[in-house]
């Protein structure tokens, strides 16, 4: 088929793919900057150095430091957001292996939401930011964390009606078992740290049995061996 575009309109789409790639870029090494340095340490200069553009460019898109700042909150807790529900998508729905089934979707929460680059960074910037930005994180609170546990809490009502769980409060059961999923992982990544594949699984299958001796049902399986999960793509 001919190309009827003319080129005044071809000109224009690749202007306007060049400067979405351009807006990336600046985010990207934004988040790298701000991670390392913070936002009071962190300048437009270094900035502009990591994305190879110029100082101006930056300021052309977002006119100052703290509108920058905010676009890189926005962009990671975004993406953050959208694993953490890919994730849950993966949640297990029968009781047939309950054990080995939740251990293993802790440890995809764990790998792809909490120990992940946007978790730490968010982790790190909450820890630097939050009392300058308190309105920025607590959206992200309430967009991802509040999100988690509220997911959870419909999710384990579906197992407790096929009695593979016995909750009396769901929401209260969700946010312990995000506690005991994080309890192993808490100072290691606290401090940065990456758990290996082993680590995690460790974890995850402490917190699982322990959220099973309080709460399985008839149905739950909780097995005395200890088997191995085959290690899980990143």
């Amino acid at each position: 088929m001919k190309d009827r575009m003319t080129p005044a309109v071809r000109m224009a789409g690749h202007t306007q793919r060049g400067q979405c790639a351009k807006r990336m870029s600046i985010l990207d090494a934004a988040a790298d900057v701000f991670c390392r340095q913070g936002f009071a340490g962190a300048s437009i200069d270094e900035i502009a150095a990591v994305a190879c553009v110029s100082r101006q460019t930056i300021y052309n898109h977002y006119r100052e430091k703290e509108t920058l700042f905010v676009a890189v909150i926005e962009d990671v807790m975004n993406r953050a957001n959208a694993m953490l529900f890919s994730v849950l998508s993966t949640f297990p729905e029968s009781a047939g292996n309950l054990e080995d089934d939740l251990t293993a979707f802790v440890m995809r929460l764990n790998k792809n939401c909490i120990c992940n680059h946007d978790g730490k960074f968010l982790r790190k910037l909450v820890q630097t930011e939050g009392e300058r930005y308190p309105h920025l994180f607590e959206s992200w609170r309430q967009q991802g964390p509040g999100k988690l546990t509220t997911a959870l809490s419909a999710l384990f009502a579906r197992l407790a009606h096929r009695q593979a769980l016995a909750i009396d409060d769901f929401d209260v059961a969700a946010r312990q078992f995000v506690a005991l999923a994080n309890a192993d992982l808490q100072m290691m990544t606290l401090f940065g740290g990456t758990p290996t594949d082993a680590e995690l699984e460790k974890a995850a299958r402490n917190a699982v049995r322990t959220f099973l001796k309080a709460y399985g049902g008839p149905k739950a399986e909780k097995p005395d061996a200890l088997p191995q999960l085959a290690a899980l793509p990143g």
